[in-house]
C-alpha cells in the first residue's frame, strides 16, 4: 500500500523542507570525540564543546570520561539496550573505557561467550563486547567484530588509546596529531574547535577532490586531519602513533569450482544471513527501495526474514530517465511493503548550504541530495532502514566494468586505430549526460590509449587533468600538489592480489571510491537526519565470498552482476533484474538549463570566488556558456565547482563550525 506524507496545504518535499530548517527533525545518531595528551591536561570544557558539535549525530544522550591528560566523549542515539546501554562503558575494574560510533551486529555471539569466559557485562548493548575482548586480545579485538564501528579504547593503566575502524570504512573517523597530543572525532569540526588545530587547507586533497568528487583517505581537506582508513586501527601511546591495516579482500578465485547452482544458493543464503542480522533492534526498521537489483534483493531478504510487515521508501523526479518509482512500486507490491514516496524538485536545493555544513569536507556527488530527504522521509517513520550498498562493488555492477573486461581483448588492436577514434570522439565530456553513450565511447577510446590506471581515472574523474590545467590559474598550479589522486588509485591498485584486470580494479573501487564517496555520502546524509543506516551487501563475510568468485561470475559479455542476478531470480522479476542499471543522481544537466541556471554564474563568478586565486574566471565563464548553449554536458563539474566553493565559505572565510552560514546562496 502507497502512504503519502501527512497531508497538508504544502507539498511534501516543501512540508520536509521547512521541518529540516527550522529544526523539527530530530537530528543525528552516533558521534564520538576525544583528546589524549602525554603531558597536558584535558579541558572539560573543550570536552563538552567537541561533543556539541556532533550532537546532531546522537540527540538521545551525551557521555563523558575524564581523567588526567584524556578525555572521551560520545553523543548517543539509541539503538539497542536503551535504557541501560548509555556511553562510555567500562569492563569490571574500569580500567577499560570504550565509545563507540556504530552497531556489532553479532554482539548476542559475542556476548555469549565472553560469559563463558568469566566475563561479567553489566548491560545488553553491543558496545560492552568491545572492551572485553580487548582485555583478552589487545587490538586483534577488531577481528571478532561483524558490523560497522569507529571506536575508541583508553587503556587506563597503559595509558594507550586504541581507536578502530569498521572493516569497509562505513563509519568515519578523523584525527589529528600534534606533538604529543592526538585529537579524534567522527566529524572535523570536533576537533577543529580546540584553537590548537590550524585551518590551513590541504589544496593537494583539493586537487584530488576536484578529480574524483571527494577527498580520498587518509587525506583530508584540512592539512592538519587526517583520516584513518577503513580496515585500520590506530594505536597511541607516550605520543608515538603506529597504524596497522587488519584486514584485506583477497581475489583468489577459491568458490570457481562447483557448479554455478551450489554457488548461487551460497549467494542467496549469506544474504539472508547478512540481512537477519542487521535486523536486531529495540526501534522500527525500514528499507531504501530505488527498484534497482541491490535494494530490492534486500527487501525480498526482509520479507523472508523481518517479523511483521516491511516498510520501504522512494524518492523520484519529474524527470523520467531520472524516476524509478514505477519498479520500487512493483517491488512493494510483490512483496506487500507498507511503501512511501517523495518526488523531489529543483527547489529543494535549498537545504545545500547545510549539507555543506554536515559533510565537512568538500563532496561533490549530486546524489547527496535525493540521499538526504529519503533519509528525512524513512527517519518519519522509522529509526533504522537497510538499504543495497555494496552489490555493485562485490559483483561488478557498473557500466566501467563492461569497459574493463572489453579492454582485455581490445588491447591486442593497433595503437593507431584507437588514435584516430579517440580524435573523432570529440572528448570524455561531450554528451547530452555525463554517462550517455557518446561520453562513454569517448571515454572507452581515450582510455584504450592509457595503462590501467590512467583508465580507471579517465573514468572515475569529473574534471580531469586537462580540465584542471585549462581551469587553474598559473600561480596556483604551480603551486598544488597534484599526485595525490594518482598515489591513493595506484597504492590500493598495487595492493591488489586479483590476477586479472577486472578484479584489481574492483579491489581498487572497494578501497577507494566505495568508502570514499558511495559511505560517506550514505552516513551523513542519514545521520543528519537522526537514521542509522544497514549495509547487509556490505557484511564482509560475503564479500569475501564474492571476491572469491572467478571473474567470469561477475561479468559475463556485456551483462554486469551475472552470478548475483541468477541467484536473485528465485526472488525477484528477470525484467527487474535484466533492466539497464539507472543512477542515483539529480537531474543537474536540466536543472542548470532550467530553474537553477543562474546558480552557477551566482556562486562561482562572484568575486568572493574569483579573489581565491585557484580558477581563471574566463575559463568558468566559458564552462557555464558551453553548458548553457548545450554543447557539452558540463553539470558535473559546475556541481563540483560550487560545491569547493560553498565548503570555503563555511569552513575557511567564516568557520562556521557551529550552525551553516545563510541559506540564501548570495548573488553577484
Amino acid at each position: 500500500m502507497l502512504h503519502g506524507l501527512p497531508a497538508p496545504s504544502a507539498p511534501p518535499w516543501l512540508r520536509l523542507l521547512c521541518s529540516v530548517l527550522t529544526g523539527s527533525i530530530v537530528r543525528g545518531v552516533c558521534g564520538i570525540v576525544g583528546k589524549i595528551s602525554a603531558r597536558s591536561p584535558v579541558d572539560r570544557e573543550l570536552l563538552e564543546t567537541m561533543c556539541a558539535l556532533i550532537e546532531h549525530r546522537g540527540p538521545d544522550s551525551r557521555g563523558t570520561f575524564l581523567e588526567e591528560g584524556a578525555g572521551l566523549g560520545i553523543q548517543r542515539l539509541a539503538i539497542i539496550d536503551l535504557e541501560a546501554g548509555d556511553q562510555p562503558i567500562y569492563n569490571e575494574d574500569r580500567s577499560i573505557v570504550v565509545v563507540l560510533n556504530g552497531e556489532i551486529y553479532n554482539y548476542v555471539e559475542l556476548r555469549e561467550e565472553l560469559q563463558r569466559r568469566g566475563h561479567r557485562l553489566e548491560t545488553h548493548s553491543d558496545t560492552e563486547v568491545i572492551v572485553h575482548l580487548y582485555e583478552d586480545h589487545g587490538a586483534d579485538c577488531v577481528n571478532f567484530l561483524r558490523g560497522m564501528f569507529a571506536f575508541a579504547i583508553w587503556d587506563r593503566p597503559r595509558r594507550r588509546l586504541l581507536l578502530g575502524r569498521d572493516r569497509v570504512g562505513k563509519k568515519p573517523l578523523f584525527y589529528s596529531q600534534r606533538g604529543d597530543t592526538i585529537w579524534f572525532a567522527s566529524e572535523p569540526r570536533a576537533i577543529l574547535a580546540d584553537s590548537e588545530i590550524p585551518r590551513d587547507v590541504n589544496f593537494g586533497a583539493i586537487d584530488s577532490f576536484l578529480q574524483l568528487s571527494y577527498v580520498p583517505h587518509p587525506e583530508s581537506a584540512f592539512a592538519a586531519l587526517r583520516k584513518l582508513p577503513p580496515a585500520h586501527t590506530l594505536t597511541w601511546q607516550d605520543g608515538r602513533v603506529e597504524t596497522h591495516r587488519y584486514w584485506k579482500l583477497s581475489y583468489i578465485s577459491s568458490l570457481a569450482a562447483g557448479s554455478a547452482v551450489e554457488r548461487e544458493q551460497i549467494l542467496r543464503e549469506q544474504i539472508l544471513e547478512a540481512t537477519r542480522l542487521r535486523l536486531r533492534s529495540d526501534v522500527p526498521l525500514g528499507a531504501f527501495l530505488s527498484g534497482g537489483v541491490d535494494s530490492s534483493a534486500i527487501v525480498a531478504a526482509m520479507a523472508q526474514t523481518a517479523p511483521g510487515r516491511v516498510k520501504t521508501f522512494s524518492i523520484g523526479f519529474d524527470v523520467d530517465e531520472y524516476d524509478e518509482t514505477s519498479y520500487a512500486r512493483e517491488i512493494a507490491e510483490l512483496f506487500d511493503t507498507d511503501h512511501h514516496e517523495l518526488y523531489m524538485e529543483p527547489n529543494a536545493m535549498e537545504i545545500l548550504p547545510r549539507l555543506v555544513w554536515h559533510y565537512g569536507e568538500p563532496f561533490a556527488d549530486s546524489s547527496a541530495i535525493p540521499s538526504f530527504y529519503l533519509a528525512a522521509l524513512t527517519r518519519e517513520h522509522v529509526t533504522v532502514a537497510l538499504n543495497g550498498d555494496g552489490g555493485d562493488e562485490s559483483f561488478a555492477g557498473y557500466r566501467r566494468y563492461v569497459a574493463y573486461k572489453m579492454m582485455e581483448g581490445l588491447d591486442r588492436l593497433p595503437r593507431p586505430l584507437w588514435s584516430i577514434a579517440a580524435r573523432l570522439s570529440g572528448g570524455h565530456r561531450s554528451g547530452a549526460r555525463i554517462d550517455g553513450a557518446r561520453a562513454r565511447a569517448s571515454r572507452l577510446t581515450q582510455a584504450m590509449l592509457m595503462g590501467s590506471m590512467g583508465r580507471h581515472r579517465v573514468w572515475m574523474s569529473y574534471l580531469n587533468r586537462d580540465d584542471l590545467d585549462q581551469l587553474y590559474t598559473q600561480e596556483f598550479a604551480d603551486s598544488v600538489d597534484t599526485s595525490v589522486t594518482g598515489r591513493v588509485l595506484e597504492d590500493a591498485y598495487a595492493d591488489s592480489d586479483a590476477d586479472n584486470e577486472l578484479e584489481r580494479l574492483l579491489d581498487t573501487d572497494v578501497n577507494t571510491y566505495l568508502p570514499g564517496q558511495l559511505l560517506v555520502k550514505m552516513d551523513i546524509a542519514t545521520m543528519a537526519n537522526s537514521l542509522e543506516v544497514r549495509s547487509p551487501l556490505l557484511d564482509h563475510r560475503l564479500m569475501e565470498t564474492a571476491a572469491s568468485l572467478a571473474a567470469s561470475d561477475k561479468v559475463r559479455r556485456l551483462t554486469t552482476k551475472h552470478i548475483f542476478k541468477d541467484a536473485l531470480r528465485p526472488w525477484l522479476p528477470d525484467h527487474i533484474l535484466d533492466r539497464k542499471k539507472a543512477g542515483f543522481g539529480v537531474p543537474l544537466a536540466s536543472w542548470f538549463r532550467g530553474e537553477l541556471q543562474e546558480l552557477p554564474r551566482d556562486v562561482l563568478l562572484d568575486p568572493r570566488s574569483t579573489s581565491r586565486g585557484i580558477f581563471r574566471a574566463k575559463a568558468v565563464s566559458a564552462l557555464i556558456d558551453d553548458h548553457l548553449a548545450e554543447r557539452r554536458d558540463h553539470s558535473n563539474q559546475l556541481w563540483s565547482l560550487i560545491q569547493l566553493e560553498l565548503w570555503f565559505r563555511t569552513y575557511i572565510d567564516h568557520n562556521a563550525v557551529h550552525e551553516p552560514l545563510s541559506l540564501a546562496l548570495g548573488s553577484r
